[in-house]
């Protein structure tokens, strides 16, 4: 009697051990997912950024590349720019109050975004390449990144 009790109960503890376990990656995964989706959503605002220069380079009636150059190396954004930044090595911060990821205001985060802008031709560009990554660092130190693209043309 005591050795089916024995058994029965080593039999319960591996089960146990194995539903621990599922849990336990379940979490993990669904930590690096959801960093996945806060990364593509950086890397798009990023992009968005850059749009919005264009945009209001050509309601000021000025070049529409204006401000664009010097940034093939890195540079950096955020939600509110008007002109883009230097690169930027230090992550990104968030703040809860007002719940916008930026470089000046809140906790550090695990994110860095990068923009990279290239005139295509050179000198005279008349189309505009826009890369803009966000790289992290998640569970285990493992390295993530997203790269986005979009390509901007001198259509005005």
């Amino acid at each position: 009697m005591l050795l089916e009790a024995v058994i029965a109960l080593s039999i319960m503890t591996v089960g146990m051990l194995g539903i621990f376990t599922v849990l336990s990656n379940s979490i993990g995964a669904s930590r690096v997912s959801t960093n996945q989706e806060i990364a593509i959503n950086l890397a798009a605002e990023g992009i968005e950024v850059v749009k919005s220069i264009l945009d209001k380079n050509a309601l000021l009636g000025v070049a529409w590349n204006l401000g664009m150059t010097g940034c093939g190396n890195g540079c950096s954004v955020q939600f509110n720019s008007l002109v883009l930044g230097s690169s930027q090595t230090n992550p990104l911060k968030f703040d809860p109050s007002t719940g916008f990821y930026g470089y000046s205001n809140g906790t550090n985060t695990v994110f860095k975004r990068q923009m990279a802008i290239i005139g295509i031709p050179p000198g005279s560009p008349s189309e505009l390449k826009v890369t803009s990554t966000v790289s992290w660092l998640d569970r285990g130190g493992i390295p993530f990144s997203i790269v986005l693209e979009d390509r901007f043309f001198d259509w005005r």
